[in-house]
């Protein structure tokens, strides 16, 4: 493509300046392959995410993946199909404003939407023979930061603590970030809602925390990781109690939409605030980026919107410069495409990561060479598409019950 070509694209693609590089190396592609076939596939230990396979006429497929189970997400894709199989895979923005219309007989399943848009976005960079984060405009980093979780660590034992601490700083992978979880120094299970903490809980919670950071020292960060339970009051009582220990961010301690309450947690801390794990489109993180109540959004594109929808918000968050994270806790999918995204946009923070685990459950998903992390950063895959090549047998065998393997 001559340079007077791609400028003449850029102007007139439909998609305006946010997809201009995806339109510029598409339209030598257009209407050369059309969608045969979506299919979902469910498999243990991916956060009850599930694999999205979408198949077209040329022999490309793309991967993807969906925060929701395999049935869910089947029942969903056979309304999507009446408007995607037969179409040209490249034309992504108009099939993800197209899923996103449906109404009736139930308002459009955003998960779903979510790993059939990264499935498109798959293929698209297998057709053009680009990755997805040039088809994005990046990149701007060749390795996205990543942190971790304190898998094992028992906050409230010192041992443990000094255990853990010797492990982490001596790890390959070379995480610099890690985060801790708070229901269990609190007593409550994750997933339900914990209404007014005794100060004894707080006084735990101190403690807890502080333990870590003299386990660990400075040159680690630790951030406090919470699931949505607490109330207002409660979350302002752990944001003074964890201040001393200088966490990296505050994650999620309220219910996942926003209300006054985030307004007075942000009043009454100096801490970074971390949330969005669970919200939706730019709806659901406006209100937290108007408000200025959340200090780094945290997308998963797996629940968000995808690329497409996910890039939307990121682009919406430059408007109050507000980083971005992203959370992972997914497949190998989910993890080259939040490689991809995060490469791809100026205001990225980190990603989470679930790898560098002792079963190496995500590494184990490659067919080719594993993920590449070092000093706590991943490689950005340079192959076409998101580069995840799947290890078949690998995925036959970690298979929920029920699940049947790709037809």
């Amino acid at each position: 493509m001559t340079r007077r070509t791609l400028l003449k694209t850029l102007l007139t693609a439909p998609s305006a300046l946010t997809f201009a590089a995806l339109e510029a190396h598409a339209q030598a592609h257009r209407g050369k392959v059309k969608i045969t076939n979506i299919q979902a596939m469910q498999v243990r230990d991916i956060a009850g995410n599930c694999l999205i396979k979408i198949d077209t006429d040329a022999g490309l497929t793309g991967y993807g993946e969906a925060g929701a189970s395999g049935p869910m997400a089947r029942s969903r894709i056979e309304h999507f199909k009446t408007v995607l199989i037969g179409q040209d895979p490249l034309s992504i923005e108009k099939h993800f404003l197209n899923m996103l219309a449906f109404i009736h007989p139930y308002v459009a399943h955003v998960p779903t939407v979510s790993g059939i848009d990264l499935a498109l976005w798959d293929l698209a960079g297998k057709i053009t023979g680009q990755p997805v984060n040039v088809l994005l405009g990046g990149p701007f980093r060749d390795a996205i930061k990543l942190y971790s979780h304190g898998g094992g660590l028992r906050p409230l034992d010192t041992g443990s603590c000094k255990e853990w601490a010797a492990k982490v700083k001596v790890a390959p992978e070379g995480f610099t970030a890690y985060k801790i979880d708070i229901h269990g120094i609190v007593g409550v299970p994750v997933g339900k809602y914990a209404f007014n903490l005794e100060t004894s809980q707080i006084r735990q919670v101190a403690k807890a925390y502080a333990n870590v950071r003299e386990a660990v020292g400075e040159s680690i960060d630790i951030a406090v990781h919470c699931h949505n339970e607490f109330d207002t009051l409660s979350a302002v009582q752990i944001a003074k109690a964890v201040e001393p220990m200088n966490p990296l961010f505050l994650e999620d301690p309220m219910p996942v939409v926003h209300s006054e309450g985030w307004a007075a947690l942000r009043r009454s801390t100096r801490l970074p605030i971390l949330a969005g794990e669970k919200l939706e489109l730019v709806a659901g993180f406006k209100p937290f980026l108007d408000h200025q109540t959340a200090d780094i959004i945290h997308p998963d594109l797996a629940f968000a919107g995808g690329i497409t929808g996910t890039r939307k918000i990121a682009d919406y968050a430059m408007v109050t410069k507000t980083p971005v994270a992203l959370h992972n806790v997914g497949s190998l999918v989910l993890c080259y495409a939040s490689a991809h995204f995060g490469s791809a946009i100026h205001n990225f923070f980190r990603s989470e990561s679930a790898l560098g685990r002792p079963t190496k459950h995500v590494e184990q998903m490659s067919a080719t060479r594993p993920p590449e992390v070092k000093n706590g950063q991943l490689k950005v895959p340079d192959a076409p598409g998101l580069g995840f090549e799947p290890n078949n047998d690998y995925l036959r065998k970690i298979l929920m019950p029920g699940e049947v393997f790709w037809s």
